[in-house]
């Protein structure tokens, strides 16, 4: 089976490798004429109505549904792993679990910081104003720093967004509260208000800062039992190519659910991190250590496959939704699988040979072999030629595509009448491969010259 090799350039007729012809031969008389000696051979066909399908071929990769790695959401050791590799597992099972002694010291010590938060407020005089006020900033700094340090380690990209906007969101709200010290503060200072205003205001402050540390810290443990966010199969360590990972703090997980990686589906997650060297198993063992963004398993929702399909932008304009097409793998010859367009993007991608295509989003269905035996199923990442019908012609006029040529900047063919070549132009409609329907200029049982065109003059007599 061969694939494209480049992009076609604008002004090149569009290639068609496949047809779906099921009527008879346009071919019903073929006979060679020519007008002497030194001319050559002309073949010569009638126009018929035939049914005929315009396809476009496009190469494409098998993607899953959706593909979610969890990942260690701090430094520490795999103590529990409560799955098998290629088991199926449902939306949120627990598959392991992190012991972490530094996360769960954080949580410690910003729970007694927050106990003395809702504790403090008595007996602090006006001099000592300024410096809580400053130490409560400085605690707060650290808090949020240390909570957008183990955010940037989470290796999916939705979810360490989600939880640094988490963290802005808490600064945005504690400098909303600082603000309000510092005003009661300066109050106190100019005497324009009572030790009770600013000790208050300072105290909601200090309470809020330590509440959001709090909140923090315990999202980091809480983390630390793995729960997967969709249903699908498990397999150790992360995607190793041309996906991204997905995984992080409990809760946040949740919003992973729709997420998927390529050869899974390279739209939406970042590219692959990397993976152990060749012949190393990329799976963390129980009771290994694990770093903070360190990949320990991943979940393949497999009950949906589809396609994701580069096709060309001289041919996007006929690809919709609904679009029905056949699928042929390289990883199962023979089979012939349905599929049917869902989408198609709005915005291009380059092609590894520096054209413009668009990608095409298909559900595959089932797949059957020469035999019409029932065709395994594939895995994500297999490599696939699709075959979209975008349009298809029944009862139409048609002629073979060779007929067809370029005249004064309008398509033509050579009309055979009483022994004499003439030009007529036409309008193209369904382009096949073989077969081409004829909008207007030709009727059925016209005799066309569909071998040697440009060798014909008007008038030229055809015996």
């Amino acid at each position: 089976m061969r694939r494209p090799q480049s992009p076609r350039p604008p002004s090149v007729t569009r290639p068609r490798l496949l047809t779906a012809l099921t009527a008879v031969a346009v071919l019903t008389v073929t006979t060679a004429a020519s007008c002497g000696d030194d001319d050559p051979d002309l073949a010569l066909a009638s126009a018929a109505r035939n049914q005929v399908s315009e396809v476009i071929d496009a190469p494409a990769t098998v993607t899953a549904r959706a593909a979610a790695t969890l990942t260690a959401p701090a430094d520490g050791t795999l103590t529990s792993l409560r799955v098998q590799p290629g088991q199926q597992v449902k939306r949120g099972q627990i598959l392991a679990v992190v012991d972490s002694p530094p996360a769960q010291q954080r949580l410690r010590q910003a729970k007694q910081a927050l106990e003395a938060a809702k504790r403090a407020g008595r007996g602090v005089s006006t001099g000592d104003l300024t410096g809580s006020r400053r130490g409560t900033d400085k605690a707060a700094g650290e808090a949020f720093d240390a909570a957008r340090k183990a955010a940037e380690k989470i290796a999916d990209a939705q979810l360490r967004d989600a939880l640094l906007t988490q963290v802005t969101s808490a600064q945005r709200q504690y400098a909303a509260a600082a603000r309000s010290a510092d005003q009661a503060v300066r109050a106190v200072q100019r005497g324009l208000s009572g030790l009770n205003s600013a000790v208050g205001a300072l105290s909601a402050a200090q309470r809020l800062q330590a509440q959001q540390a709090y909140d923090l810290a315990k999202a980091t443990v809480d983390a630390l039992t793995l729960r997967t966010p969709i249903a699908g199969v498990v397999q150790p360590g992360g995607t190793r190519a041309g996906g991204g990972s997905t995984g992080g703090l409990a809760g946040l997980l949740e919003q992973a659910g729709g997420a998927q990686a390529a050869g899974l589906d390279p739209s939406v997650l970042a590219p692959s991190q990397g993976g152990p060297p060749a012949g190393v198993d990329d799976a963390v063992v129980l009771g290994g250590q694990v770093s903070a963004g360190t990949p320990v398993l991943t979940v393949v929702d497999t009950g949906q496959l589809g396609l994701l399909a580069e096709v060309d932008e001289t041919d996007v304009l006929l690809v919709k939704a609904g679009v029905t097409a056949t699928v042929e793998l390289d990883a199962v010859t023979g089979a012939s699988y349905d599929a049917t367009v869902r989408s198609v993007d709005v915005l291009p991608t380059n092609s590894a040979q520096g054209g413009v295509t668009y990608r095409v989003r298909l559900a595959l269905g089932a797949g059957k072999l020469a035999e019409d035996e029932p065709a395994p199923n594939p895995r994500p990442g297999m490599n696939a030629i699709v075959h979209l019908r975008v349009r298809e012609a029944a009862d139409a006029v048609t002629v073979p595509a060779s007929a067809v040529f370029s005249a004064d900047g309008r398509d033509a063919v050579w009309v055979v009448r009483d022994g004499k070549a003439g030009r007529a132009a036409v309008t193209v409609g369904v382009q096949g491969s073989d077969l081409v329907q004829i909008l207007n200029g030709v009727q059925p049982g016209d005799r066309i010259v569909v071998r040697g065109t440009d060798q014909v003059r008007d008038g030229q007599e055809v015996r």
